[in-house]
């Protein structure tokens, strides 16, 4: 699959089959999420793996019930944590790259899964700390994200997009794209 396809064909992903995901698989994804851009290439992000259903369900208590995404974490047969470690990240102009980092990377493993055949869904509504303690993360890491991977069980359409004109400027902040 065209990179552009993947890009334009991912969506996320909250219904799964009961099919278990191929270790080779989760190998290429969490490659591809390797590979990502850093800050200084300190490569500040780490991933937790879970494929043993009490570790998944350890964890569903971090999540409200009315998290759309709490019940394909219960469903699908994966479940990636994906953390970072601040120290290994920097600060400038009051940004802290340790988020842009591991965005990325979980970017990164979100594409890969699709051109895979897999589904995932970024998700970002929980209690940080009740997912640490849960899955014994260490203090100085940060939960940035969450996703469950597996075989789709849906096929959801294109959510709406903003159109480039209302996003991308060409030369003049407010003089858009299009308009070039």
């Amino acid at each position: 699959m065209d990179i552009f396809q993947v890009i334009g064909n991912r969506r996320s992903i909250r219904k799964y089959k009961d099919i278990p995901v191929e270790r080779q698989k989760i190998e290429q994804i969490l490659d591809a999420a390797r590979l990502a851009p850093s800050w200084k290439n300190q490569q500040c992000w780490r991933f937790l793996v879970l494929s043993d259903e009490g570790k998944r369900r350890a964890m569903l208590d971090a999540f409200p019930d009315d998290n759309p995404g709490k019940k394909a974490l219960a469903q699908a047969p994966v479940v990636i944590v994906v953390c970072a470690d601040q120290e290994e990240s920097g600060i400038e102009n009051g940004i802290e790259y340790y988020v842009a980092d591991t965005a990325i990377a979980f970017q990164h493993l979100c594409l890969a899964a699709h051109a895979l055949g897999l589904g995932s869904c970024w998700m970002g509504w929980y209690e940080e700390g009740a997912i640490r303690t849960a899955l014994g993360i260490p203090d100085r890491f940060r939960v940035v994200g969450v996703t469950p991977l597996g075989y789709p069980d849906q096929e959801p359409k294109a959510r709406p997009r903003k159109e480039l004109s209302e996003i991308a400027f060409f030369e003049d902040w407010g003089k858009p794209y299009d308009n070039c």
